[in-house]
């Protein structure tokens, strides 16, 4: 499209999409814009469905957290951008959690996870269960039963509103939390831990006052070996998956349940819109330097294209 061709006198530019409730996301990626512009990237936040969106040279997913209610205009946007990051086709397969089944495919131990249709037969298993929406972002619809009769009424609720449904068996591990491996052009760059976000059955969480996420716990980590071991096995999976490599992802989040006892699981890799948990860094130079990573990759992407 001749009309995004950059001239060598002019800087590129990128729009951090996000959306009209939370116009400059949660607060967690202050400072990329200015990380940007060190590394010569003009950047500013829009939602995504602003129409000025279209202008920019590239527009990097960031906080488009609306998208689950509005899903099918949110994918055709996808591919009406010039250059969306990550790419319409990684959105295409992650939105919607049954890529788990891919991965598990792939010979990723996941948490175990069945995906069922509206108008299919679910079946519920012994234990306590966690049922959630296929297509949801901030945990936001996601909910513990310990009788199947209220699983099954909940995922009956999801089906009425057009919902596949996901039911895994919930694992006691999860009330230590999650932890978070945040990938950048496909290297490791850092980590956090997630509080548990599930109430106990029978309750509801806490949502952000946007609506649009539950409240979440966040601490710094530093996960084993073994968790990065796998989340660096699930950025090759994913990556497969739509035809790409991990370093063809700008960013991605891969969260894991376990110990380093009992060896960790995946409970879910986000590469739409996922916090990167900056904050979480603790000393405020290597924020700037993950922040500068993330900008400098954005650079060499826009210079290849």
């Amino acid at each position: 499209m001749s009309g995004h061709r950059q001239s060598s006198s002019r800087r590129p530019s990128v729009v951090l999409a996000s959306c009209q409730q939370l116009p400059n996301s949660d607060g967690d990626d202050d400072g990329l814009v200015e990380a940007l512009a060190r590394a010569g990237v003009d950047a500013r936040w829009l939602p995504w469905d602003d129409p000025t969106i279209h202008d920019a040279d590239a527009v990097i997913l960031r906080a488009t957290w609306d998208y689950p209610e509005r899903l099918a205009e949110f994918i055709d946007w996808t591919k009406s951008v010039h250059r969306l990051i990550n790419s319409p086709a990684m959105v295409q397969w992650n939105h919607d959690k049954g890529y788990m089944l891919d991965l598990e495919r792939a010979g990723i131990p996941i948490v175990p996870t069945a995906v069922f249709a509206p108008g299919d037969h679910v079946t519920i298993p012994d234990g306590e269960v966690v049922v959630k929406p296929a297509v949801a972002g901030g945990s936001r619809g996601a909910a513990r039963f310990i009788e199947p009769a209220g699983a099954l009424a909940h995922s009956a609720l999801l089906h009425r509103d057009g919902h596949r449904v996901l039911v895994q068996p919930f694992d006691p591990l999860i009330t230590a939390g999650e932890t978070a491996l945040v990938y950048l052009a496909g290297e490791r760059s850092h980590a956090f831990s997630k509080g548990p976000m599930l109430p106990q059955p029978g309750e509801s969480g806490e949502l952000d006052e946007s609506g649009l996420y539950l409240v979440e716990k966040l601490t710094p980590a530093l996960p084993p070996e073994s968790f990065w071991a796998l989340g660096d096995a699930v950025m090759k999976a994913a990556a497969h998956a739509v035809g790409v490599v991990p370093s063809d992802l700008l960013y991605a989040r891969v969260d894991l349940v376990g110990t380093a006892e009992a060896g960790p699981k995946l409970l879910e890799f986000e590469a739409i819109e996922p916090s990167l948990g900056w904050r979480q860094i603790a000393a405020a130079t290597d924020r700037g330097m993950a922040m500068d990573r993330f900008a400098a990759a954005t650079a060499a992407a826009l210079a290849g294209h």
